[in-house]
């Protein structure tokens, strides 16, 4: 039966079943790519679609629901029929709008993804959403502005997810310096003021990470800080934790493994009322990074048992939605790093190959990523045949993942197998490695 006007889609609710809203989302886009769609779902979507906010999906949904539930129809998912939405909505004038209407907008965009063929192209669209076409931002900033930029901070996640972050960061400062534009606007209402703040410092994690991924560190830096400094203005414990975390994340990456720590304790300190046991998971493990950097081991196992213990408490509601990346197979890739900086490379393997293992092939990105950490990791611990099948696999996925720090660890790996060269396999990758 359809759900009824602004009520819950409990129809749906159910069949989401013991899944976290953030699994779900998961799954939903595992099914979009068994069909060749583009859907951006997060927890958040699946939250709008119980709540009964979404009413009727777009058609790329449609298609995609359509085909995780098969033999069903919208209705029997708890929607309500297309031709009943646009009815109603036919009947209630529209006052006129320089703005394009959000879902059409939403569209549109989706269509320049599958049709631009590269992430400069989506992630260069994303303007058009938070500018509209490029006019100044409104006086003040409305609903239709904010869902922009949350919608902004989903695409870049998903683009970043399938294909790196080299081609997406000089874009993707466009929408940054749009949203902010925004927040020194204001806004009418103290509510939309609130997660335009929230919205804001999101997309400068996001394009901090951008930036981060591309090694440009000092970019990175900055952008960080300014999610920081939103954060405390406006009072948003979780954002403030999420900056700790990348700020965390990238002080282990430049070689100051003491801020890693402060910053990834800070964080925790932020996370203690938010009721996320895999947010407190995530900043136990940078701690536990940053640590091992100080060559502490007794500190660095006590932050891993830590971590491990917040994750076995399960996925919940309060997860923040910028954490569907983190489950199992990124809790054994950064526990592998903490293992390879202590010099244990045998042990770090294994965990490296879990994490590749466990890895749903939707997010490209961190498939390469775990697969390098694997072949470096293996390359050091003596097994060069091993090492050189594993850097061969990440080759073939850098035909569709654009990372330097993908490249960056690939090419540490050829030059420690260099000595190994006269196997066959070992010069058969570093032949193919060569022109990379």
């Amino acid at each position: 039966m359809a759900a009824s006007p602004h009520a819950p889609n409990a129809t749906f609710r159910r069949l989401r079943g013991q899944r976290s809203p953030a699994e779900f989302a998961a799954l939903v886009r595992r099914a979009a790519k068994e069909i060749g769609e583009t859907v951006s779902c997060d927890a958040r979507y699946i939250g709008r679609v119980e709540s009964g906010e979404i009413r009727c999906p777009n058609y790329a949904y449609e298609r995609v629901f359509l085909h995780l539930f098969p033999g069903r129809t919208l209705t029997d998912l708890g929607f309500a029929p297309r031709e009943v939405v646009r009815g109603r909505s036919a009947r209630v004038p529209a006052a006129p709008s320089p703005t394009p209407h959000p879902s059409k907008e939403s569209d549109v965009l989706r269509r320049a993804f599958m049709a631009g063929g590269s992430a400069t192209v989506a992630a260069a669209t994303l303007t058009f959403s938070l500018l509209g076409d490029h006019r100044p931002p409104p006086a003040r900033a409305g609903e239709a502005e904010v869902a922009a930029v949350e919608d902004a901070v989903r695409q870049i996640r998903l683009l970043d997810d399938r294909h790196g972050a080299d081609a997406l960061y000089r874009r993707a400062a466009e929408p940054l310096r749009a949203a902010y534009a925004l927040l020194d606007a204001g806004a009418a209402r103290q509510s939309t003021e609130d997660r335009l703040h929230a919205g804001a410092g999101e997309l400068a994690l996001s394009v901090g990470w951008l930036a981060h991924d591309s090694n440009r560190f000092e970019d990175a830096r900055s952008h960080y800080a300014e999610a920081l400094a939103t954060a405390r203005v406006a009072g948003d414990a979780g954002l403030e934790a999420h900056a700790f975390c990348n700020t965390a994340f990238l002080a282990r990456d430049c070689g100051r493994p003491r801020e890693a720590v402060r910053a990834a304790q800070a964080g925790q300190r932020a996370a203690r009322g938010l009721g996320s046991a895999r947010l407190l998971s995530l900043l136990s493990l940078r701690e536990a990074g940053g640590w091992a950097g100080l060559a502490d081991r007794s500190s660095c196992e006590d932050a891993l048992s830590r971590a491990h213990t917040h994750f076995s408490r399960g996925a919940v509601e309060a997860d923040p939605e910028w954490m569907s990346f983190f489950g199992e197979a990124e809790l054994e890739s950064l526990e592998a790093k903490c293992w390879a900086e202590l010099g244990e490379y045998g042990r770090a393997a294994r965990h490296a190959r879990r994490a590749a293992d466990l890895q749903d092939p939707h997010f490209a990105r961190n498939v390469a990523l775990y697969t390098a950490e694997l072949a470096d990791d293996l390359a050091r611990a003596g097994a060069p045949d091993e090492a050189a099948w594993a850097g061969g696999r990440v080759l073939d996925l850098l035909t569709e993942v654009q990372s330097t720090r993908v490249r960056s660890l690939l090419a540490g790996t050829a030059r420690t197998l260099v000595p190994h060269q006269r196997s066959p396999r070992v010069g058969d990758f570093l032949a193919r490695h060569a022109p990379v």
